[in-house]
C-alpha cells in the first residue's frame, strides 16, 4: 500500500477532542481491508484535501483502500482566529490551492453562497437513492446549485444524569422528565426542584453557550433577509433565558469548551470555594455524544457512564457537522467529485462510518503508516435515511446504549433529524453570533446592561458589515 501524505498543523484542543475521540465500536471490524470491493474502472491520480479535523482522513484512507492507484495527500490546518478559512481563500487558484475542502457548519453557508466551489448537481440523484436528509442538502445548497454534501445530520438532544433525577424529580424515565421540560416554562420550574434538591450543590445546565442553538433553530427568519439584520424575537428570548439562569444560579458560570464545563460530566466540578457540584444536563447535537460526553465521563477518581439519559428537551434544534466540496477550478474536479461521492453519498462508507468499521487495526491495513490513534469508532449520525433505517437495531446492545442506560441513541436521533431547519443558516451567521458573546458575557456577570449589551453587539455586527442594514435596539 502507498503512504498517505500528511500536512500536520497545530490542531486546537477541541478539534482534536472531536477528532480523536469517541464511543467504543459497536461492531467487529472485517479482517481484511476493502481494496477486493475496489470497482472494475478504477480511479487513478493525486487529490489534496485539506480540513480542520483528521476526521476525515479516516475517509481518505479508506478512499484509497477502495482505489489503491490514488494518492490523497491531505493536510489539516487548525480554525484558530479564522486561520483554516484564511489559507484555504488565499490559495484558491493558485499552484497550491487544494482541491477537496472540508466546511464547517459555522462557515459552511458563506462558502455555498460565495464563487469558491464547484456546481455538484450532478451527485444530487444519490441523494435521493439514499435519502439524504433534506436540511443536509439545504444547507449545501444555494440558488439551486449544490456545492456541498455531509457525511452527517446533527439533530440536537437534551441530555441528563438519571441518578439527579430520580432524586430531584423523582423518576428518571425519559418520558416523564421530558413532560416536565417540554416548554421553557416546565424547563425552568425543574431547574428551580434541581437547584433546591439536597443541599443546593445542582445545576442544571453547565452554561447558556450551550443553550443558544436551540433559540436560533426555532426562529421564524434567518440573521439576514433582503439586506438588514433580523433580530428575531427566539433572539431576545433567548438573552432573557440566559439571564434568568444566570441570576437564579441554575447554570454553572462555566465556558463553553472549558476545563470546568467537562469537568461537570464527570462529577469533578468544584466552585470558587472548593465545594463539589454536579450538573443535571447537557444539551448536544448527535456528535456531542460519541465525541464530547462519552470521552468526558470518566476522570481518574469519577465515572458516569450508564447514568445518562437522551429526551428531546424543551425546543428541536441541529448543530454543528461538516460538509465537503470542491474548489472551482480543480484540475482535478471529476476525482474531487468522486471523492465527495465517497465521504457523503455512498452507502457502504456510511455504513462503515457509523458502524466502528474504521478501527485503527482496518485503517493499517491499508496505509501502514496511519497513526496509532488514527479510528473511527461507532455512533456518528450519518446523513442517509437509507443508511440510518438499516442500522439503527445494531445499536440496542451497543456500547452507547449502556452509557445511556439502555437507550438507543440512534433511534431517538433518527426521530429528531426530519424535522431538522436548513433554511435558517446563512454565510454571515458565524460573525454575527460570535460578535454577541462578548457583550452577551459582560451582561450576565452584571458587567454593562441590557441596552449596553444590544449596542455593542450591534456596534460589532455594524462594523463586520457595513453594508448590513442594522435596525435600533430592542432594549434602549
Amino acid at each position: 500500500m502507498k503512504r498517505l501524505s500528511y500536512i500536520l498543523s497545530v490542531l486546537v484542543a477541541l478539534s482534536m477532542l472531536l477528532a480523536a475521540c469517541g464511543s467504543p465500536a459497536v461492531q467487529a471490524p472485517p479482517a481484511d481491508a476493502p481494496a477486493a470491493d475496489a470497482p472494475a474502472a478504477e480511479l487513478e491520480g493525486t487529490l489534496n484535501v485539506w480540513a480542520f479535523t483528521n476526521e476525515i482522513r479516516t475517509m481518505a484512507i479508506a478512499f484509497e483502500g477502495r482505489h489503491p492507484k490514488v494518492d490523497v495527500v491531505y493536510t489539516m490546518i487548525p480554525m484558530t482566529n479564522g486561520e483554516y478559512q484564511t489559507k484555504v481563500k488565499a490559495a484558491a487558484g493558485t499552484a497550491d490551492s487544494p482541491d477537496v475542502v472540508a466546511l464547517e457548519a459555522a462557515f459552511v453557508k458563506e462558502w455555498v453562497e460565495s464563487d469558491l466551489l464547484a456546481n455538484l448537481n450532478d451527485l444530487l440523484p444519490l441523494t435521493e437513492e439514499l435519502k439524504t436528509f433534506p436540511s443536509v442538502v439545504e444547507v449545501g445548497s444555494y440558488d439551486g446549485v449544490a456545492k456541498g454534501f455531509s457525511y452527517q445530520a446533527t439533530p440536537g438532544a437534551f441530555f441528563y444524569r438519571r441518578s439527579i433525577a430520580k432524586e430531584c424529580l423523582g423518576t428518571d424515565d425519559p418520558a416523564e422528565v421530558q413532560a416536565m421540560v417540554a416548554d421553557l416554562d416546565k424547563f425552568v420550574e425543574t431547574a428551580a426542584k434541581i437547584k433546591s434538591c439536597g443541599t443546593g450543590d445542582y445545576f442544571t445546565v453547565g452554561t447558556p453557550g450551550e443553550m443558544l442553538n436551540p433559540f436560533l433553530a426555532n426562529r421564524e427568519q434567518p440573521w439576514i433577509v433582503d439586506g438588514d439584520l433580523v433580530i428575531d424575537p427566539m433572539v431576545e428570548e433567548y438573552v432573557k433565558f440566559a439571564k434568568l439562569m444566570r441570576d437564579n444560579g441554575y447554570e454553572s458560570q462555566a465556558t463553553q469548551w472549558s476545563e470546568g464545563w467537562f469537568a461537570g460530566m464527570n462529577d469533578t466540578l468544584k466552585d470558587a470555594n472548593g465545594t463539589p457540584k454536579k450538573v443535571f444536563s447537557y444539551f448536544l447535537p448527535t456528535w456531542g455524544l460519541p465525541y464530547v460526553l462519552i470521552p468526558n465521563s470518566k476522570s481518574d477518581t469519577t465515572d458516569t457512564g450508564g447514568d445518562w439519559a437522551m429526551i428531546n428537551g424543551p425546543m428541536a434544534y441541529q448543530w454543528g457537522g461538516t460538509w465537503v466540496g470542491v474548489l472551482d477550478g480543480s484540475p482535478n474536479s471529476e476525482l474531487a467529485k468522486e471523492f465527495v461521492k465517497f465521504v457523503a453519498l455512498d452507502e457502504e462508507n456510511l455504513t462503515n462510518w457509523a458502524t466502528g468499521v474504521y478501527t485503527n487495526e482496518y485503517l493499517k491495513a491499508i496505509d501502514p503508516e496511519t497513526p496509532d490513534d488514527q479510528a473511527q469508532a461507532g455512533g456518528d449520525f450519518v446523513s442517509s435515511q437509507v443508511v440510518v433505517e438499516k442500522i439503527t437495531s445494531s445499536f440496542d446492545n451497543s456500547d452507547l446504549a449502556k452509557f445511556l442506560g439502555g437507550q438507543n441513541s440512534y433511534a431517538a436521533f433518527a426521530q429528531a433529524a426530519p424535522s431538522v431547519n436548513g433554511a435558517l443558516l446563512t454565510g454571515s451567521d458565524d460573525a454575527i453570533q460570535r460578535a454577541l458573546n462578548d457583550p452577551l458575557a459582560s451582561y450576565l456577570n452584571g458587567d454593562i446592561t441590557e441596552a449596553e449589551m444590544y449596542a455593542q453587539w450591534l456596534d460589532a455586527v455594524r462594523n463586520e458589515f457595513p453594508d448590513l442594514v442594522i435596525p435600533e435596539p430592542p432594549v434602549k
